[in-house]
C-alpha cells in the first residue's frame, strides 16, 4: 500500500469521480488534478504538471480529450518524465482498445520506465447515459453510422474498480488488463435493452457519417468532441473490438458487468426519462 498521495489526472471524468469515491472509502489520501482543482493540471499548460504529481507516490491518468489524438504520445512521455523526476513510482493509464494512438501512448508510458498498468477499456456504457448519446436518448432516436458491428461495452464501475485494485496492490504493476463487458451488443442492441429498461421507445437509425456528425451538433456537442467521435467511429468499430475479454475477472475476480444490468440500474434513476 501507498503512504503518501494518489494522484488522478482526470478526477472529473467519468471514472475519476467513480474512483475518488472508492478510494476515499478506503481511507486513501486523493488528489484530484484537473484544471479546476487546488493543485491546477492542465494537458495543455506543462508548468501545471510538477505542482500536481510532486508529494504523490502514485497517479491514475485519464488522457484528454482522447489517446487517439496525435499530440497524446508525446505528452504521456512527457508527463512520465515529470512523474518521475517527482517520484511517482507507478501510473495506470486508462487507455483505449484497438485505438492506433491509445497504442502508441502506452509504449511511450512503458519506454520512460515507470512502473505501469494499463487499463485498456472497450467503448463505455455510460457513453449512453453520462456522455455523447445522452441527449440524443432522451429525445427518443440515437443516428449513428454504426450497424451490426458488435462492441463489448464496458460499464464504468467495472474500470473503477479495476483502477482501485491496479492502484492499491502491487501485484498489478507491469501489466496490462484488457476490460470489456461480457458480451457484444451492436448499437441497434443496445438502444434496444435501453428502451427496454426505460420503458419507453427509442431508436436507434443509422446514418452517414456526415448525418451523424450533424446529429451531434443539433444535440449541443461542442465541435472538438464531434470531430473526436467521428475519427473513434471511422476506426475502431470495423469489428476489431468484437470479441470480449476475459481482464474483469483477472484483475477483480468477478465477471463484468452485463449491458442489461447497467441499463436496469441507470433506468432507475430517471436519466433516460424524456
Amino acid at each position: 500500500m501507498q503512504t503518501s498521495e494518489i494522484v488522478l489526472v482526470g478526477g472529473s471524468g467519468k471514472t475519476g469521480g467513480r474512483i475518488i469515491k472508492r478510494l476515499e472509502g478506503r481511507g486513501i489520501t486523493i488528489r484530484p488534478a484537473s484544471r479546476s482543482s487546488a493543485r491546477p493540471f492542465d494537458w495543455e499548460d506543462r508548468s501545471t504538471w510538477r505542482g500536481a504529481l510532486e508529494g504523490a507516490s502514485s497517479a491514475y491518468v485519464a488522457f484528454q480529450p482522447d489517446l487517439a489524438v496525435a499530440w497524446a504520445a508525446e505528452a504521456v512521455a512527457a508527463l512520465a518524465k515529470v512523474a518521475v523526476e517527482c517520484g511517482l513510482e507507478h501510473i495506470v493509464l486508462l487507455s483505449g482498445r484497438g485505438e492506433e494512438g491509445a497504442q502508441r501512448s502506452e509504449a511511450a508510458l512503458i519506454a520512460s520506465g515507470i512502473d505501469t498498468t494499463i487499463l485498456r477499456a472497450s467503448w463505455f456504457c455510460q457513453n449512453f447515459s453520462e456522455g455523447a448519446f445522452l441527449e440524443q436518448i432522451r429525445a427518443g432516436r440515437l443516428q449513428l453510422p454504426a450497424g451490426d458491428i458488435g462492441e463489448p461495452f464496458i460499464d464504468t464501475d467495472d474500470i473503477a474498480d479495476a483502477a482501485v485494485a491496479a492502484l492499491t496492490d502491487p501485484g498489478h504493476r507491469n501489466k496490462t488488463y484488457e476490460l470489456t463487458g461480457p458480451r457484444a451488443l451492436s448499437f441497434p442492441e443496445a438502444v434496444g435493452e435501453i428502451a427496454a429498461a426505460a420503458g419507453r421507445p427509442i431508436e436507434y437509425e443509422q446514418v452517414s457519417m456526415a448525418d451523424s456528425t450533424s446529429g451531434l451538433a443539433d444535440a449541443g456537442l461542442p465541435q472538438g468532441l464531434i470531430d473526436l467521435l467521428e475519427e473513434l467511429l471511422g476506426q475502431v468499430l470495423d469489428g476489431r473490438n468484437s470479441g470480449t475479454t476475459g481482464g474483469v475477472a483477472e484483475i477483480l475476480g468477478r465477471p463484468a458487468t452485463d449491458f442489461s444490468e447497467y441499463a436496469r440500474r441507470t433506468a432507475a434513476t430517471g436519466t433516460w426519462k424524456a
